[in-house]
């Protein structure tokens, strides 16, 4: 598999209340077989991928599970947009695997009643234990109040501690144009603007594309929205994963707010439609499909047609890569303190996952699947899941040296290294260090042009911890259902106005229905000041 150079947001954090039936239901393995011929155990684990063109049971690494297991493992590979369909109903009928990779989070583990506290168990597993105890952010972000683990998180490594967006931009053009990196809206504009009018391609056609920005997605904030320009007003995102910034929610100076009803959100609606008006955005930006957007990042491979995108990294252009560089946000006015520029805080989210391996309470051979798990989180397997096989595809060193093989990044399917990446169930320790991570050495150079940005984030005063979590049924439900109503309407209007523009009136009026106890934003607000409280009392 060749590592990619994208990573979307994670599944939504809770389901409705409706699908709380047939709770006691068959649960895993039924009446089936549980040993293979050989008398070894069975143990079925699902995972979910990207893409599933190499099977799980033909990367050559699933070998040392289960020699270390003494088992028989059978993989169930599932796309990404299969899950999104069948999550709902297995989880409603209680058809699970015996252990989930990457499909459930403690979300669904507090909602039902179909899974494993792995916190006796840690005995069994103590690379596990090892890792919880070494990696108390990891082990927060999955525990109860009373310390209980229903869901393992995962960690790959301190390459990838940096923020998940970046703006990057198009150097080549800026030098050709002898243009200065923007540090204001206003210098901003101006670039975009002699991107669209010079000719910066050098093709003699009106093909440039200024600003490429994604669309809106009707569900939230996701990854690479244009909203992280809030970060130039002084409101600090964390843009991914299951943060609360996804729904609009943000805090500044410990206080929880919505951004939805800021007035730094209008601010940037408005100047999105000035680039819109100006033709610096697509006319259909609000819509177009994802193969559109890639398309003009990555175009013919020889031909530059993007001059700014929110994004990964550069190597979200391909073979245009070295073209672009990072952009420190630019500040909203000219008259701001450099010191209220911030930018999106996300390097919990972007190392560790909270939802990388889940076991069925009915789940047959018990002993053989904690062997199991623990194989998954030793360093070797864990670095092989994540990079790829050793020794074909990532060179064991010694010492916890490794190195990615070239090869990996090829795009040669002959030569495809067989790992499965972020989706892994496994922990890389800090003291592991893995060279030749191209993908993770291009975020740290984007990362580092919002060093100065980023230290104006205490991240726990202006920032909602990764660790903080809803852990009430009843308000989880409450939150789930008043955000579908939220979100409804006011990405609606937010799409609207950044096409056609909104007046004071229109803004009123939106302000007056977000703010009404129907809809229950005040209430959301509420909710998350409870928890933030209460999981950050001790860190303040």
């Amino acid at each position: 598999m060749v590592h990619r150079s994208a990573w979307k947001a994670l599944l939504a954090l809770a389901m409705t209340a409706g699908l709380l039936a047939s709770a006691g239901a068959c649960g895993s393995n039924g009446g089936e077989a549980t040993t293979d011929a050989n008398g070894k155990p069975i143990v079925k684990i699902m995972i979910t991928r990207w893409s599933t063109d190499i099977p799980m049971k033909d990367m050559a690494w699933t070998k040392d599970i289960e020699a270390a297991c003494d088992c028989t493992v059978q993989w169930e590979d599932l796309a990404d947009s299969a899950w999104g369909q069948q999550k709902s109903a297995k989880l409603a009928a209680g058809e699970l695997a015996d252990a989930s990779i990457f499909a459930f989070d403690p979300g669904d583990a507090l909602r039902y009643d179909y899974f494993e506290n792995l916190t006796p168990h840690m005995k069994a597993m103590p690379n596990v234990k090892k890792f919880l105890d070494t990696n108390q952010s990891a082990k927060k972000m999955v525990a109860n109040k009373d310390g209980s683990v229903f869901v393992l998180p995962s960690d790959r490594g301190k390459n990838y501690r940096v923020s998940t967006n970046h703006i990057l931009i198009n150097k080549k053009w800026m030098d050709k144009l002898g243009l200065s990196m923007p540090k204001t809206w206003d210098d901003l504009t101006n670039v975009l603007e002699a991107f669209k009018t010079r000719d910066p391609n050098g093709n003699g056609k009106a093909d440039e594309i200024p600003f490429n920005m994604n669309r809106l997605d009707t569900g939230g904030f996701t990854l690479w929205n244009p909203f992280v320009f809030l970060n130039s007003t002084g409101i600090t995102t964390s843009f991914a994963g299951t943060s609360p910034s996804a729904q609009g929610y943000y805090v500044k100076h410990g206080k929880v707010g919505s951004f939805l009803v800021a007035p730094e959100y209008r601010q940037v609606i408005d100047y999105l439609h000035s680039l819109m008006v100006k033709g610096l955005i697509p006319k259909d930006a609000m819509t177009r499909d994802d193969a559109a957007i890639t398309a003009a990042k990555t175009g013919d491979g020889k031909t530059a047609k993007s001059g700014m995108i929110v994004g990964w990294s550069k190597t979200d252009f391909e073979k245009l890569k070295d073209e672009y560089v990072p952009m420190p946000v630019p500040k909203a006015t000219a008259s701001m303190s450099d010191s209220d520029v911030t930018w999106d805080y996300t390097q919990d989210l972007t190392e560790l996952s909270n939802h990388a391996i889940a076991v069925s309470k009915n789940a047959k051979n018990k002993d053989a699947l904690y062997k199991a798990i623990n194989a998954m989180y030793s360093e070797k397997v864990s670095v092989q899941q994540y990079y790829g096989t050793i020794p074909k595809d990532v060179a064991d060193n010694g010492n916890g040296k490794y190195r990615v093989s070239d090869t990996c990044y090829d795009n040669d399917p002959k030569t495809n290294c067989t790992a499965i990446a972020d989706r892994f169930a496994g922990w890389i320790p800090d003291h592991a260090n893995v060279e030749n991570d191209q993908a993770a050495e291009a975020l740290h150079e984007a990362d580092v042009a919002y060093t100065q940005n980023l230290a104006n984030v205490d991240p726990i005063k202006d920032v909602m911890p990764s660790y903080v979590r809803i852990d009430s049924e009843d308000d989880q439900t409450t939150m789930s259902n008043n955000n579908t109503a939220i979100l409804s309407y006011a990405l609606g209007q937010t799409a609207k106005w950044i096409q056609n523009g909104v007046n004071d009136k229109d803004w009123q009026d939106y302000l007056k229905k977000l703010e009404d106890p129907s809809l229950g934003l005040n209430k959301n607000i509420g909710i998350w000041q409870k928890y933030y409280d209460e999981y950050t009392k001790d860190a303040k």
